[in-house]
């Protein structure tokens, strides 16, 4: 009897300690990176790490936005650069305390934020079929087109903001025309990217909004070369993928192990061929159909132009869309 509660009670002075991630569904998917990523830190950490998963990086902010001191996160992971302003000014993150001229972070990324850390990148593209559509050149030519579009609601997802992003980038204050064109086009407007990607490859749209590293999903993963992204002669929108601790995590040092371990080789080697974007370090070798890629100019606008001007361009959107 001693014996038995002795050991109960060893058992639990021993207890692994946990480390809950807030994240966005298609990481933690089957075919996501967030199996292959959990089981690697955990071998690294001694620890036990826990996903809880929403639609899309937008949803991660509204999430935490609600649940204030209440949240279970310790790490939010998915937020993208034309968040992170917003989510600093909402006093929900801390200081990551890593330094990053020690982390090998590619030149061409230019960071140095101190509570946000870079996981992977990539650019928003519009996808197609070549079986069944030619593209166009530029966004103007979608708009002028007659083809059927699928894209993601700005509200709840970061691909939705990136195309708000590409419009007032492209046509500035003739966004709302811009709006009312593409309105005729859309099949409909998604919560979230996995929505809108299973319906374009059932074949309800010409064209989704998704990324250029979406072709080498369809080359590695079916040995296909069907889908592919259009190139706009105006560049596109870059997304930066981004992961921070948050303010009210009890476990703030397993967080910032976890973001370090985010830029280490192992992380970095598992995220292109699962989350299909790019590394962010330097030396990660990547698969041939990587090397066939769009390279495509970026456009955009800085986190902090983002921060002041979103919330007023997301009601713009709902204007020109909804009329």
């Amino acid at each position: 009897m001693l014996a038995g509660i002795l050991f109960l009670f060893a058992s639990f002075t021993i207890a692994s300690p946990q480390l809950t991630v807030y994240t966005y569904s298609s990481f933690t998917s089957e075919w996501g990176p967030g199996g292959q990523i959990k089981k690697a830190f955990e071998d690294q950490c001694g620890c036990e790490l826990n996903y809880i998963s929403l639609d899309d990086g937008v949803s991660l902010l509204n999430r935490l936005r609600l649940e204030g001191a209440s949240t279970r996160a310790d790490v939010v992971l998915g937020l993208d650069d034309a968040l992170i302003e917003e989510t600093r000014s909402l006093g929900l993150v801390q200081p990551h305390g890593l330094k990053m001229q020690e982390l090998n972070l590619k030149d061409e990324l230019g960071w140095q934020d101190a509570d946000f850390l870079p996981f992977d990148f990539g650019y928003f593209a519009f996808i197609y079929d070549t079986e069944n559509t030619q593209p166009v050149g530029s966004l103007a030519e979608l708009l002028e087109s007659q083809a059927s579009v699928i894209y993601q609601d700005p509200r709840t997802s970061t691909p939705g903001q990136g195309l708000l992003i590409w419009m007032k980038a492209v046509y500035g204050d003739k966004a709302p025309e811009a709006w009312e064109k593409l309105r005729e086009q859309t099949v409909t407007v998604t919560k979230g990217w996995s929505e809108a990607y299973s319906l374009f490859l059932e074949g309800e749209s010409d064209y989704v909004l998704s990324y250029t590293t979406s072709p080498a999903y369809h080359q590695i993963s079916e040995e296909t070369d069907r889908y592919q992204a259009t190139e706009f002669s105006e560049g596109h929108p870059r997304q930066i993928e981004v992961a921070a601790i948050s303010r009210y995590s009890e476990q703030p040092q397993l967080a910032r192990e976890f973001l370090q371990f985010l830029v280490s080789q192992k992380a970095q080697q598992i995220l292109p061929v699962t989350n299909w974007m790019l590394p962010v370090v330097e030396g990660v070798e990547l698969p041939e159909a990587f090397d066939q890629l769009i390279q495509p100019q970026a456009i955009g606008f800085t986190p902090e132009q983002l921060h002041q001007q979103r919330q007023a361009w997301i009601r713009e959107w709902r204007s020109a869309v909804s009329r």
